[in-house]
Protein backbone atom coordinates (compact mmCIF):
# COMPACT_ATOMS: atom_id res chain seq x y z
CA UNK A 1 0.00 0.00 0.00
CA UNK A 2 2.19 2.84 -1.24
CA UNK A 3 -0.49 5.48 -0.53
CA UNK A 4 -0.68 4.59 3.17
CA UNK A 5 3.11 4.58 3.38
CA UNK A 6 3.23 8.12 1.94
CA UNK A 7 0.56 9.23 4.40
CA UNK A 8 2.52 7.92 7.38
CA UNK A 9 5.72 9.36 5.92
CA UNK A 10 4.09 12.78 5.83
CA UNK A 11 3.00 12.37 9.43
CA UNK A 12 6.56 11.41 10.48
CA UNK A 13 7.95 14.48 8.71
CA UNK A 14 5.46 16.76 10.44
CA UNK A 15 6.16 15.08 13.80
CA UNK A 16 9.90 15.64 13.39
CA UNK A 17 9.24 19.32 12.63
CA UNK A 18 7.07 19.60 15.76
CA UNK A 19 9.90 18.20 17.87
CA UNK A 20 12.47 20.53 16.29
CA UNK A 21 10.29 23.63 16.73
CA UNK A 22 9.57 22.65 20.33
CA UNK A 23 13.33 22.66 20.99
CA UNK A 24 13.56 26.07 19.33
CA UNK A 25 10.78 27.44 21.55
CA UNK A 26 12.52 26.03 24.65
CA UNK A 27 15.83 27.71 23.72
CA UNK A 28 14.13 31.04 22.98
CA UNK A 29 12.31 31.01 26.34
CA UNK A 30 15.63 30.18 28.04
CA UNK A 31 17.18 33.21 26.33
CA UNK A 32 14.33 35.46 27.49
CA UNK A 33 14.50 34.09 31.04
CA UNK A 34 18.25 34.80 31.24
CA UNK A 35 18.17 38.20 29.54
CA UNK A 36 19.32 40.02 32.71
CA UNK A 37 21.84 37.47 34.06
CA UNK A 38 25.15 39.33 34.36
CA UNK A 39 27.18 36.54 35.94
CA UNK A 40 26.65 32.81 35.44
CA UNK A 41 27.88 30.20 37.90
CA UNK A 42 29.77 28.29 35.18
CA UNK A 43 31.70 31.07 33.44
CA UNK A 44 31.31 34.11 35.65
CA UNK A 45 30.30 36.05 32.53
CA UNK A 46 26.97 37.38 31.36
CA UNK A 47 24.59 34.85 29.85
CA UNK A 48 25.26 34.31 26.14
CA UNK A 49 22.26 33.88 23.83
CA UNK A 50 21.77 30.43 22.30
CA UNK A 51 20.69 29.70 18.73
CA UNK A 52 19.14 26.51 17.32
CA UNK A 53 20.16 25.17 13.91
CA UNK A 54 18.19 22.61 11.92
CA UNK A 55 19.26 20.04 9.36
CA UNK A 56 17.41 17.52 7.20
CA UNK A 57 16.85 14.08 8.68
CA UNK A 58 18.13 11.63 6.07
CA UNK A 59 17.29 7.95 5.65
CA UNK A 60 18.52 5.31 3.23
CA UNK A 61 15.79 3.95 1.02
CA UNK A 62 15.66 1.77 -2.06
CA UNK A 63 15.97 4.92 -4.16
CA UNK A 64 19.02 6.21 -2.25
CA UNK A 65 19.08 8.78 0.51
CA UNK A 66 15.87 10.71 1.10
CA UNK A 67 14.85 13.49 3.42
CA UNK A 68 12.40 12.08 5.95
CA UNK A 69 12.13 15.02 8.30
CA UNK A 70 14.03 17.70 10.13
CA UNK A 71 16.12 17.59 13.27
CA UNK A 72 18.08 19.92 15.50
CA UNK A 73 21.69 19.85 14.33
CA UNK A 74 23.06 22.06 17.10
CA UNK A 75 22.34 24.51 19.87
CA UNK A 76 25.22 26.97 19.96
CA UNK A 77 26.05 30.17 21.73
CA UNK A 78 25.76 33.38 19.71
CA UNK A 79 29.34 34.68 19.74
CA UNK A 80 28.77 37.22 16.95
CA UNK A 81 26.37 39.51 18.82
CA UNK A 82 28.25 41.55 21.44
CA UNK A 83 27.24 41.85 25.07
CA UNK A 84 25.42 45.03 26.06
CA UNK A 85 27.61 47.25 28.22
CA UNK A 86 25.91 49.64 30.62
CA UNK A 87 27.52 52.09 33.03
CA UNK A 88 26.25 51.06 36.49
CA UNK A 89 29.02 51.68 39.05
CA UNK A 90 26.93 50.37 41.99
CA UNK A 91 26.17 47.00 40.37
CA UNK A 92 27.89 43.99 42.01
CA UNK A 93 29.18 42.80 38.61
CA UNK A 94 30.55 46.19 37.52
CA UNK A 95 34.18 46.32 36.41
CA UNK A 96 36.74 48.90 37.58
CA UNK A 97 35.22 51.48 35.18
CA UNK A 98 31.67 50.85 36.47
CA UNK A 99 30.63 48.98 33.32
CA UNK A 100 28.31 45.96 33.54
CA UNK A 101 28.10 43.43 30.71
CA UNK A 102 24.53 42.33 30.10
CA UNK A 103 23.57 39.34 27.94
CA UNK A 104 23.49 39.66 24.15
CA UNK A 105 19.75 38.95 24.25
CA UNK A 106 17.51 41.35 22.35
CA UNK A 107 13.92 40.97 23.58
CA UNK A 108 12.36 42.10 20.27
CA UNK A 109 14.42 39.57 18.32
CA UNK A 110 13.59 36.77 20.76
CA UNK A 111 9.86 37.47 20.73
CA UNK A 112 9.90 37.66 16.92
CA UNK A 113 11.71 34.31 16.77
CA UNK A 114 9.22 32.91 19.30
CA UNK A 115 6.24 33.97 17.17
CA UNK A 116 7.87 32.43 14.08
CA UNK A 117 8.56 29.16 15.91
CA UNK A 118 5.01 29.03 17.30
CA UNK A 119 3.52 29.64 13.84
CA UNK A 120 5.69 26.87 12.37
CA UNK A 121 4.58 24.58 15.20
CA UNK A 122 0.91 25.43 14.55
CA UNK A 123 1.36 24.84 10.81
CA UNK A 124 2.75 21.38 11.47
CA UNK A 125 -0.13 20.60 13.81
CA UNK A 126 -2.41 21.56 10.91
CA UNK A 127 -0.51 19.14 8.66
CA UNK A 128 -0.95 16.36 11.23
CA UNK A 129 -4.67 17.08 11.50
CA UNK A 130 -5.07 17.05 7.71
CA UNK A 131 -3.21 13.75 7.47
CA UNK A 132 -5.45 12.30 10.17
CA UNK A 133 -8.56 13.40 8.25
CA UNK A 134 -7.20 11.87 5.03
CA UNK A 135 -6.47 8.58 6.79
CA UNK A 136 -9.96 8.56 8.27
CA UNK A 137 -11.54 9.21 4.86
CA UNK A 138 -9.39 6.50 3.26
CA UNK A 139 -10.56 4.00 5.87
CA UNK A 140 -14.21 4.95 5.25
CA UNK A 141 -13.72 4.48 1.51
CA UNK A 142 -12.13 1.08 2.08
CA UNK A 143 -15.21 -0.22 3.93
Amino acid sequence: MPGIDRLFRGMRIAASALKAERTRVDVITKNIANSRVTSSAETGEAYRREVVSFEPLMERTQRGKEIVGVQVSSIEQDTETPFQEVHEPGHPDADANGMVRYPNVNAVREYTDLITAMRAYEANIGVMESMEQMASQALRLAE
